[in-house]
């Protein structure tokens, strides 16, 4: 998939994440958090994860999370991705 606009999922609320995804040559990952120090790593894997499934190339990803789980941060990526590819669904055989 190919980001053609800049998007965002997600809420700044304790518990969740905001995600903003930009158009940007190659792969750039900004993660804040307050458990990054804790989690920093098992974040930027799970992100690296979703977009070689997602087959996502080019990306600049905003992270800013106050203490999302792992399947809230990985619905609210690809919400964010999938907005900004102008998709309406998912293609379940690659998530």
């Amino acid at each position: 998939m190919k980001i053609l606009k800049n998007a965002c999922a997600g809420t700044l609320e304790s518990s969740d994440a905001f995600i903003e995804v930009l158009c940007h040559e190659g792969v750039k990952i900004e993660l804040e958090s307050s458990v990054k120090e804790i989690y920093g790593k098992d974040i930027q894997k799970l992100v690296k994860n979703i977009l070689k499934k997602m087959e996502i190339k080019n990306i600049y990803i905003k992270i800013q999370d106050k203490g999302a789980l792992d399947f809230v941060l990985e619905a609210r990526i690809k919400t964010a991705i999938l907005r900004a590819c102008e998709k309406n669904e998912l293609d379940w055989s690659k998530s």
